[in-house]
């Protein structure tokens, strides 16, 4: 068997063993590009997954606006191809039309407000069943495993798109879910040296990824969408000659 032909049964055999678990092929559509290429290359097969759950944390109200925010720009480019979302909690903190910032449109999500927490899972579980959606956003603190594995189940067969919201959970537990991620609020940088502030800025922490490598990186929502925020210029102060301050 020649070099060629091995290398081919490989790379055959990362793809089943990367469907097995749950990781199929990323949709063809502008989804796949929606996180810059320094995220995407921490997956498997270098693209951000789709058609699977994905977990964030946030410990304080700062962090679960951050969290908001980046799952908005997510969104956004999942139903770029069209599509509605579902949003559902039992204790909802979003502006819907800040959304529009994230270039999603309001009157395509719609929000599900809930009571009890276990209604939350109910409906979550029900929407990530129906391949209508482009993707369901489930605001919840406590999740089992077991919970997270029927969640998972459901989008592999559906391959609608979850993103699991856990605020302040009593632990963090291991799910089902194909990454965890922690994002927290960074000061913007003004553009071009004008008054006030610049594009949001969140430092995004992949925690866990099946078959990946975890990482952290400081992104930048801006005009075209997610990036990498440039790394600011640092001024030195001007060295004044001894001289210059003794008789200056």
């Amino acid at each position: 068997m020649d070099v060629v032909r091995k290398k081919e049964m490989i790379a055959e055999l990362r793809r089943q063993v990367v469907a097995m678990e749950g990781l199929g092929p990323a949709k063809a559509d502008a989804a796949t590009a929606m996180v810059p290429a320094a995220i995407a290359a921490a997956f498997p097969q270098h693209s951000f997954p789709t058609g699977v759950t994905h977990e964030f944390i946030s410990l304080s109200p700062a962090a679960a606006a951050a969290a908001s925010g980046f799952m908005a720009g997510l969104l956004a480019g999942l139903m770029r191809a069209g599509g509605c979302c579902l949003w559902i909690s039992s204790r909802r903190q979003i502006f819907p039309p800040a959304l529009r910032l994230f270039g999603v449109e309001p009157h395509r999500v719609v929000f599900v407000d809930l009571q009890r927490e276990r209604d939350v899972l109910w409906a979550v579980e029900e929407a990530l069943k129906c391949s209508a959606l482009a993707a369901v956003v489930g605001e919840l603190q406590e999740l089992s495993f077991t919970a997270s594995r029927r969640l998972q189940l459901a989008v592999e067969r559906s391959r609608v798109t979850g993103f699991l919201h856990r605020y302040q959970p009593r632990r963090e537990n291991t799910l089902a879910c194909v990454s965890r991620w922690k994002v927290t609020p960074v000061a913007s940088v003004a553009v071009g040296g004008l008054p006030g502030v610049g594009f949001p800025r969140w430092q995004v922490q992949l925690v866990r990824v099946r078959n990946g490598r975890p990482g952290s990186w400081v992104v930048e929502w801006g005009r075209d969408g997610f990036r990498i925020a440039p790394t600011p210029v640092i001024q030195r102060p001007v060295e004044v000659p001894e001289q210059a301050v003794r008789y200056g």
